[in-house]
């Protein structure tokens, strides 16, 4: 299982990539993997505002159907518009082709509250 150095983790198994104040979000290579193979995808509009925490979209795979959360607030600026015809892109690609949307931070300083990749392994040998 892949982990990027480059990536803040979330509990809820989402990763972040800053990009000065814009950060894409999608899912990890462990939670696709837990998932099994994604089928559907719902991402919100471009405009809408999220809040840290909350669920902001559905992925649903042969297994499950699962929130996807926000990892920080702010506004949604742009959503990948291949997943809801291509959504296996999340299981071949997490880090890469299978991100689900950008945000505008409303706190940039939210990000350092997130998990680095060494952080978020330990959690995950937790579990």
């Amino acid at each position: 299982m892949e982990f990027p150095e480059d990536l803040k983790y979330t509990e809820e198994h989402e990763w972040v990539l800053p990009e000065d104040d814009l950060v894409a979000v999608g899912i990890t290579d462990y939670a696709q993997d837990a998932l099994g193979d994604v089928v559907f995808v719902e991402l919100p509009e471009v405009g809408v505002v999220l809040e840290a925490g909350k669920a902001f979209g559905v992925v649903e795979s042969v297994k499950a159907v699962s929130d996807i959360y926000a990892p920080l607030s702010g506004e949604v600026v742009e959503i990948n518009e291949e997943l809801p015809d291509t959504p296996e892109l999340i299981n071949t690609s997490p880090y890469e082709d299978g991100w689900m949307i950008k945000i505008k931070v409303t706190d940039p300083g939210e990000v350092e509250d997130l998990m680095d990749a060494e952080a978020y392994q330990a959690f995950l040998e937790e579990e």
